[in-house]
């Protein structure tokens, strides 16, 4: 499952959520410090792509 990164501007951090892609579209999860969903945003997170080539 994939892991998402999401910040609350209500208390000013960031955190991140294992959510399937389906419940990812549809919405956003509660934030882990004051558990409201209103004032968390979705952001962009780096990833890795492993590959069973070696690059030169």
């Amino acid at each position: 499952m994939p892991t998402y990164e999401f910040f609350c501007n209500r208390c000013e951090k960031a955190f991140s959520a294992e959510m399937h892609i389906a419940e990812h579209d549809r919405d956003v999860p509660k934030c882990p410090s004051c558990h409201r969903k209103d004032q968390v945003e979705k952001r962009l997170s780096t990833f890795t792509a492993v590959t069973s080539h070696k690059s030169a």
